[in-house]
């Protein structure tokens, strides 16, 4: 088994975790959980297949990102506003999800399950750093949504951390009482934190269906929404947490493909490896973790 190449697969396999985990580390700074990931990634995958059938990837990407917000709009309208449970919204969503990218495939491609194959971007190599035997698999090949969720890892640190607008979403998400009481507006930075999650799930909805299969297949999330949710609060509710969590999720992928291929141990065992990882990390993690103090909780003015 080639290391290089297990790193290469590793990442690729990361990247829709890894983009859904940054979307839902704004959602619950904000104060607002969402378990509606997995509903807005098949949104997601579903529109940006039909945008890039009829007018290329980067149309497709942009059709992804504005379903997605839709949905996630639909939660935080829900969640936020008529301050319905976040879990059970979420969950909900999960399911009118499926429901309508299968109704929208029968619609749109007359087949309940599968897209047509749509074309991907022109990917990168990196120069001078593709001449290295070992980085080959690493730095050749790369689409441009991989590079774009790395360079998300920082810009989401510096923007949750160093700047005004992410101070006013953690004051919401640890004490919205407060914030409020200094004039900040709760409401708005709660839509917020959720419609940029809805924008970054729908980008990773996106790379699943144009960059990773070619095309929508019911199902093809396979739970990512969720272990995007495992990854961030490994991730103790950080970027950069939350990428590293999520390139072990990704090696853990990855590493269950290559022992399928080996043939010795049965594929339905091997194929549990990232969920069963997903449960031990959880079962490690969510006592030590410090998840924002407000998190879950529906915020209601006094006198409303």
């Amino acid at each position: 088994m080639d290391l290089s190449e297990l790193l290469a697969s590793a990442i690729r396999m990361s990247i829709p975790i890894l983009l859904a985990a940054l979307g839902a580390v704004y959602s619950e700074r904000s104060g607002v959980v969402n378990i509606g990931l997995e509903g807005m990634m098949i949104t997601g995958s579903f529109w940006a297949a039909v945008g890039a059938y009829h007018y290329g990837p980067l149309a497709g990407i942009l059709f992804a990102i504005m379903a997605a917000s839709l949905m996630a709009l639909i939660h935080a309208v829900v969640s936020v506003t008529f301050r319905v449970d976040q879990i059970v919204s979420g969950v909900a969503l999960n399911i009118l999800a499926y429901g309508a990218a299968r109704f929208a495939s029968i619609a749109l491609f007359q087949r309940a399950t599968m897209s047509p194959h749509v074309d991907g971007f022109k990917h990168w190599n990196i120069p001078l750093l593709d001449q290295v035997a070992f980085l080959k698999p690493l730095v050749t090949n790369l689409s441009p949504v991989i590079v774009l969720a790395f360079l998300l890892v920082p810009f989401s640190h510096w923007v949750i951390q160093r700047t005004v607008f992410g101070l006013r979403l953690r004051s919401v998400g640890e004490n919205p009482l407060a914030a409020d009481t200094l004039g900040i507006n709760v409401y708005p930075l709660r839509y917020a934190g959720v419609l940029i999650s809805g924008v970054l799930a729908g980008l990773a909805g996106a790379y699943l269906a144009i960059e990773h299969t070619g095309m929508y297949v019911e199902g093809m999330t396979q739970g990512k929404g969720y272990i995007a949710l495992a990854a961030m609060i490994f991730g103790n509710w950080s970027p950069f947490g939350a990428m590293g969590a999520s390139l072990l999720f990704g090696f853990a992928e990855s590493l269950s493909f290559r022992v399928v291929e080996g043939g010795a141990i049965p594929y339905q065992f091997i194929k549990m490896i990232p969920y069963v990882l997903t449960l031990v990390v959880l079962a490690g993690v969510l006592r030590k973790a410090t998840p924002p103090a407000a998190g879950g909780i529906p915020y209601e003015r006094s006198g409303e």
